[in-house]
């Protein structure tokens, strides 16, 4: 009997996009579908009930929810072309930067968009330190996992396509060669895998889709 996969996601959501990737590096095939979150389905509402949230990994009728738990799931599920190293301390260290990335990060960048004045320009200080914690931690090697794409890699492609999009549509530079020089060598080698480029949103649309967000919250805050 054939395994069933499915993914709910939204084409914007770096969330269901790491999950994708992580079924592509794995070669799992999978069904996906897009969700409406200004309208969600009965379906979407069924696999997660409490958060309500993209995105949802179904395995044979069972759903996983949240992007870090799933892509444990689907590394503890699909044993080639592992993600996550065998060596505890290692496993230990690459779930503490995943979450370093949405818990600090992320946070952080979301806080950012919405402040305004001072505010705004000390958690861009912000954004700008904890970047350089990721530069030190990726220094001396080719991917966050060492010789090969990893968790902590597929887990900060928001840093490597999102951020920069949102820089470009409000006309800064953040990662260049004098700030960030390993960041960016990282984004070239990332850029050379098929499964990344495959999963992640279209540039032009997606830029297209950050500068109509912005220029909405702009309008919704004079």
């Amino acid at each position: 009997m054939a395994e069933e996969v499915k993914l709910y996601g939204t084409w914007i959501s770096p969330f269901s996009r790491r999950i994708e990737l992580a079924l592509k590096l794995k070669g799992v095939p999978f069904e996906y579908i897009e969700v409406d979150l200004s309208n969600k389905s009965p379906e979407l509402l069924k696999y997660n009930p409490i958060h309500k949230k993209i995105p949802v990994l179904v395995h044979n009728g069972k759903s996983i929810v949240e992007s870090l738990i799933i892509l444990e799931y689907i590394d503890d599920t699909w044993k080639n072309n592992p993600i996550l190293p065998r060596d505890p301390h290692q496993r230990a260290v690459a779930r503490f930067w995943a979450k370093f990335i949405d818990e600090k990060l992320l946070a952080t960048g979301m806080k950012a968009s919405l402040a305004e004045g001072k505010e705004k320009e000390l958690l861009n200080e912000e954004i700008l330190e904890q970047m350089k914690l990721l530069e030190n931690e990726l220094n001396g090697k080719d991917f966050f996992g060492g010789e090969a794409i990893g968790l902590v890699d597929i887990v900060a492609t928001v840093v490597a396509f999102w951020f920069p999009v949102s820089h470009e549509v409000l006309g800064v530079e953040v990662i260049t060669q004098e700030k960030f020089p390993v960041l960016l060598k990282w984004i070239g080698k990332l850029q050379e895998i098929d499964a990344v480029s495959q999963s992640r949103p279209p540039r032009e649309k997606h830029v297209a889709h950050v500068r109509a967000r912005m220029e909405s919250l702009n309008s919704g805050s004079k």
